[in-house]
């Protein structure tokens, strides 16, 4: 895979997945709270729920790291090109399949998310994305140390991304009376 098409890949995935929070109603994550229209559970349940779903997502975070970033893949073929889109395909079908158990617990259900519960969601979508474009980096040659600095400025470009959508969701819709 050469860097370009890395690049593509994660400039769409990021935009999308930016976007996501804003223009679903749909949970896409397990929180320790109570939702606005989900069942009532108890505490106890809900904490050890979350404890799980997000053990889950880490771990396919790391997975994700593991199979890409130290693959022997360098894009030199088409076979091999082709196997390491396969291993991104599955990556995604994974995080799909995870990231949408919120919302078939709820199934039926009209949940209403709030501001914090969607700036929740982009949180971990960023650090989905983040870790895939580490992925990337790392196939593709030498892994650089990032400091500080550059988790805040790409979370600002994560949170210019997600923009549309804020726009579609808090300044365009109409609130019905």
């Amino acid at each position: 895979m050469d860097q370009s098409l890395a690049v593509w890949i994660l400039i769409a995935l990021a935009l999308v997945t930016a976007n996501l929070p804003f223009l679903s109603e749909r949970p896409f994550l397990v929180l320790p709270w109570e939702q606005a229209g989900e069942p009532a559970r108890p505490s106890w349940l809900r904490w050890i729920e979350t404890a799980v779903f997000l053990a889950l997502l880490v771990g396919l975070a790391y997975a994700a790291l593991a199979l890409i970033g130290n693959a022997f893949l360098v894009g030199s073929g088409l076979g091999s090109v082709m196997l390491l889109l396969a291993k991104v395909l599955g990556i995604f079908l994974v995080a799909a399949v995870l990231l949408s158990y919120p919302g078939w617990r709820n199934r039926g259900r009209p949940v209403r998310k709030s501001f914090p519960e969607r700036l929740i969601e982009v949180i971990a979508f960023y650090g989905l994305v983040g870790t895939l474009g580490r992925a990337f980096e790392s196939n593709i040659g030498n892994p650089f140390s990032q400091k500080w600095e550059f988790y805040a400025i790409t979370f600002c470009l994560f949170l210019v991304l997600a923009y549309p959508g804020f726009v579609y969701r808090y300044l365009m819709r109409r609130r019905k009376a």
